[in-house]
């Protein structure tokens, strides 16, 4: 698989200090990838595609404190 192409939400609001307070996700060749949008360059959690399903259940029923 090439370079992955990261995205993040259209919903993605500005947050203190007028940066953007956002995630970003790519489809990887093992899953899915997610990253800091704010530091891209310090890496990625990489989930295998039920993991990321999985982990956006939860962000849906508010599981997680993010």
């Amino acid at each position: 698989m090439s370079k992955p192409m990261w995205r993040k939400s259209q919903r993605s609001g500005t947050g203190g200090a007028g940066g953007e307070e956002c995630v970003e996700v790519a489809a990887l060749a093992e899953g899915r990838g997610i990253r800091d949008s704010k530091a891209p360059d310090t890496g990625h959690l990489a989930l295998s595609p039920s993991g990321f399903a999985h982990f956006i259940a939860c962000v849906k029923r508010g599981d997680m404190d993010i």
